[in-house]
C-alpha cells in the first residue's frame, strides 16, 4: 500500500537536479532522447548515428533496442524521457509493414505533445560525403522552402516540430564567422521533405563582405510523411504560452513607417508661461545686433527724457516771472 508522500531527495546532488527540472522564466536548450526500437536497418541506425552527432551534447542515446509501439503506447518512452529529462525524441525502426521508419516528437507536461512519423525513402550519410564537416555544438541556420508549408495545419505543426527539434539556442546577435550549418527542409509536390545538410564556407571576394558558398555535407535524405498525431488546439496553445515577464510591453504612440522609421507622438499639457525659468536658456537669449538696438534705443529715451525735462523746467520759471510782476503791479496799486 503507498503512502503517497512524495520522497524528498537526501542529498546535494537530488536536490540540483530537481532544481534544475522544475520550471523557469527562459528555459534551457531541450535535451532530445534517441532510441531504436525492436528491429531497425542499417539505414536508420546510421541515420540515428548521425543525428546523434549533430544534436551532441544536448543529447541522450539509448544503447539497447526497445520493443515500444509509439502510436499504441507511448508510455515507456514518456518515462524514459522524464528519467533522462528529455522533452524531444527520435524514435528508428523497420519492419515489413514500415521499412525505414523515423518519429520524430516533442513532450510537454511529461506527456507526447506532437509525434510525426516519417518513411525515409532515401538517405546518404555524413560518411558518404567527403567534404569538411563542422564543429560540435554549432547553431544552425534553418530555411524551409516551398510554398506549402503553411497550406494545412498539419504541415505547420510539422515545420514548427522540425524547428523545435533542430534549434539549439536563442541568440541575439551572431557574428558572421560563427555561421557554418545551414539546414534546408523544401517540400515537394507530392509532399515530399528533402533535408539536406550543407557547410558555409566564407571566400574572398576583394571587397568588406566575404562571398559564400555551400558546400553538401551530409547527411541527406528524403522523407514521405506517414501518421502523425498532433495536439488540441487547446492544449497547442497552452504548451505555446509564454510568462507574461517576457512579453513585450506595447509602446503607445509609437508607429514605424515604410522605411522602418520610428515616428512618436507627444501630447504636452497646458504650461503657465510666467513661471518658465527662460533667463539661462541658450535660445532666448538675444543677438549682438539686439543688444546693440536696445543700447540705441536706451540712450534715445535718455536724451529725449532729458531734453523734455529742460523743456518742463524753462516753461515753469516763466510763469513764475509772470506771477511776481502781477503781484508786484498788485502791491503797487
Amino acid at each position: 500500500m503507498s503512502s503517497g508522500r512524495i520522497k524528498k531527495p537526501v542529498t546535494r546532488r537530488g536536490r540540483r537536479a530537481l532544481d534544475a527540472r522544475e520550471p523557469k522564466t527562459i528555459e534551457n536548450p531541450k535535451k532530445t532522447l534517441i532510441m531504436e526500437g525492436r528491429k531497425c536497418s542499417h539505414e536508420i541506425r546510421q541515420a540515428l548515428k548521425d543525428m546523434n552527432l549533430f544534436k551532441k551534447p544536448l543529447v541522450s542515446l539509448m544503447r539497447r533496442n526497445n520493443d515500444v509501439t509509439m502510436f499504441e503506447d507511448a508510455t515507456p518512452l514518456e518515462q524514459l524521457a522524464k528519467s533522462n529529462d528529455c522533452h524531444l525524441f527520435m524514435f528508428g525502426s523497420s519492419s515489413k509493414k514500415r521499412p525505414n521508419n523515423l518519429i520524430f516528437g516533442r513532450i510537454y507536461d511529461e506527456q507526447i505533445l506532437d509525434m510525426v512519423e516519417f518513411g525515409i525513402k532515401q538517405y546518404k550519410s555524413l560518411q558518404d560525403f567527403k567534404s569538411e564537416k563542422i564543429s560540435a555544438f554549432v547553431k544552425p541556420v534553418i530555411v524551409f522552402n516551398g510554398y506549402k508549408w503553411k497550406l494545412t495545419e498539419e504541415l505547420r505543426r510539422i515545420r514548427s516540430l522540425l524547428l523545435d527539434m533542430f534549434h539549439i539556442d536563442d541568440v541575439s546577435t551572431i557574428r558572421l564567422q560563427g555561421l557554418e550549418h545551414v539546414l534546408s527542409f523544401t517540400i515537394t509536390e507530392d509532399l515530399t521533405i528533402l533535408m539536406r545538410s550543407y557547410r558555409i564556407m566564407l571566400k574572398k571576394s576583394g571587397q568588406r563582405t566575404p562571398r559564400i558558398e555551400l558546400s553538401e555535407m551530409g547527411p541527406s535524405m528524403d522523407l514521405t510523411i506517414r501518421r502523425t498525431k498532433l495536439a488540441s488546439d487547446d492544449l497547442y496553445k497552452t504548451a505555446m504560452k509564454q510568462p507574461a515577464i517576457l512579453k513585450v510591453a506595447k509602446r503607445k504612440n509609437i508607429s514605424r513607417d515604410e522605411l522602418g522609421n520610428v515616428h512618436g507622438r507627444v501630447h504636452v499639457g497646458k504650461q503657465d508661461i510666467n513661471v518658465l525659468q527662460t533667463r539661462k536658456m541658450k535660445g532666448l537669449k538675444k543677438t549682438a545686433e539686439e543688444r546693440k538696438a536696445d543700447r540705441v534705443k536706451r540712450k534715445q529715451g535718455k536724451a529725449a527724457a532729458a531734453a523734455a525735462g529742460a523743456a518742463d523746467s524753462d516753461g515753469n520759471g516763466s510763469d513764475g516771472e509772470g506771477d511776481d510782476g502781477g503781484m508786484d503791479v498788485d502791491s503797487d496799486e
